[in-house]
């Protein structure tokens, strides 16, 4: 089988995707994270097209997709908006699987507390629920002290500093997650084109800047945060995730450590968490094999392979 490449365009929003598995099979739309693009699926998608068709998309600001300016562009209704008119355009009268990586699991989450009625079921591999991984930063001492990094990609400067040196910060940022043995040439080539579209660093960082995720500095007391973090304020409800749900989670991450799973279980009253050891952030990579067996049992064992 082929990776094919595919062109979504409502006139809002173009957006380039990559698709493999015969097009009547049931859909996983499979969304990933920073700094990456459509392939960080290039190893899972053979796995999975026998029985499904996948698609994985260049998110908004990544890869080919279209780029627009302004941090309030990539606020999470726009990034959810996104996925929910290619979804329609994919998949219109059907549910389908969806399936997040890093920040791809952040709209992937917000996807399913929105519109519910359009997921079969919600997959994540690491990556964080809202309200659980923002605790985890206030209260936390090495959560909070992993996630300073995301103070500095929200620097006015950050898209130069990441693009220096040929992107070398950036891919020490991806070693400093966990294990690169699987980026050979042919995957680094892939993520350095991706990386050098006009406008992509920018693009890709305002991710950082929209979020309403705070990260404070790690010497200041909790007790100083009541009342100015709004992920606190929104209603826990809303943040249920109604359907089936599982959790793939390498253990070996250095960005997003275990404690990002704490409390996980009451926003999700069907919850399957599979932890992977020799694993870690980049597990899609490190493991595919064990991603994709883990999901078409867990999908067949709910009759939800057809």
């Amino acid at each position: 089988m082929e990776y094919k490449s595919a062109v979504f365009d409502d006139g809002e929003r173009t957006i380039h995707y990559k698709t493999m598995g015969d097009s009547t099979r049931p859909l996983i739309l499979c969304l990933h994270g920073f700094p990456e693009y459509w392939g960080a699926w290039r190893d899972l998608m053979p796995l999975l097209a026998e029985r499904y068709r996948v698609v994985a998309p260049d998110q908004r600001g990544f890869g080919r997709s279209f780029k627009p300016q302004g941090v309030s562009a990539y606020q999470t209704r726009n990034l959810v908006g996104d996925i929910a008119a290619l979804a329609d355009h994919l998949s219109a009268d059907k549910p389908f699987v969806l399936f997040g990586h890093d920040w791809g699991s952040a709209v992937a989450y917000a996807f399913s507390f929105w519109m519910p009625q359009r997921l079969k079921a919600l997959v994540v591999a690491n990556g964080v629920h809202p309200y659980a991984f923002q605790k985890a930063i206030i209260d936390d001492p090495l959560q909070r002290a992993a996630s300073q990094y995301m103070t500095v990609l929200r620097g006015s400067d950050a898209a130069e500093r990441m693009s220096k040196d040929n992107y070398a910060r950036t891919l020490n940022m991806i070693a400093g997650f966990s294990a690169t043995g699987w980026m050979d040439e042919e995957a680094r080539a892939g993520y350095l084109e991706a990386w050098s579209t006009p406008g992509a660093m920018e693009a890709m960082l305002n991710w950082y800047r929209a979020s309403p995720v705070v990260v404070p500095p790690v010497d200041q007391p909790a007790a100083e945060l009541e009342g100015k973090v709004p992920v606190f304020a929104v209603d826990p409800k809303v943040m249920t995730v109604k359907m089936p749900h599982l959790v793939i989670w390498g253990n070996q991450d250095e960005a997003l450590r275990p404690v990002c799973l704490e409390g996980i279980e009451q926003f999700a009253a069907d919850l399957t968490i599979k932890q992977v050891d020799g694993s870690g952030h980049w597990i899609l990579h490190e493991q595919p094999q064990v991603v994709a067996s883990t999901l078409i049992e867990w999908l067949s064992a709910r009759g939800m392979d057809t």
